[in-house]
């Protein structure tokens, strides 16, 4: 079996060293986590963890089921790329005379449908929501213009199909009232 991105979402309680737990589980099995973002979800007061690995199916069915075991996590699902839809925020801080001496800059900046965010005598900076290959691709487009920080976040996604997870922990809710 060949190895394919999954994207692993894991809905849980907000509590201490969980964290710790989860990204022990890919240790323990020399798996790389290619992206870790968490957010609260869309239901209160419980969090949403979006985990990008590359592995085989096995491997991340094998994986999510041991995250499921994790006494504060409620439940956690896995998702092919196909069945997401997701994006990546990026910022470039850049000096700021570049903005003013480079023509060019401003060309890449409005071709790659960027923003910027702020500007100050020293620097500016940039922020581009996308897929990877165009944050990158905008990051070494900016380079030679002297690019002085650069930040990606992990992948934010939602996925095509519903996921039930509101009627599982209403069913859980019910059981225990």
């Amino acid at each position: 079996m060949e190895n394919k991105t999954y994207t692993i979402s894991v809905y849980t309680e907000n509590n201490v060293g969980l964290l710790n737990r989860i990204s022990a589980i890919f240790l323990k099995r020399h798996i790389n986590i290619e992206s870790f973002s968490t957010s609260e979800s869309e239901i209160p007061n419980v969090f949403r963890f979006v985990i990008v690995v590359n592995m085989t199916t096995e491997k991340v069915i094998k994986i999510v089921k041991q995250i499921e075991k994790q006494i504060d996590v409620i439940k956690a699902f896995y998702h092919t790329d196909e069945e997401t839809i997701f994006q990546e925020n990026a910022l470039y801080k850049v000096k700021s005379s570049a903005l003013f001496e480079e023509r060019q800059i401003q060309n890449i900046i409005k071709q790659s449908h960027a923003n910027i965010v702020t500007v100050s005598p020293e620097f500016f900076v940039i922020e581009k929501t996308g897929f990877r290959n165009e944050t990158e691709q905008l990051r070494k487009e900016l380079a030679p213009f002297g690019l002085l920080q650069f930040v990606r976040s992990g992948r934010i996604s939602v996925t095509k199909a519903k996921m039930g997870i509101s009627e599982i922990l209403n069913t859980f809710k019910n059981t225990n009232t």
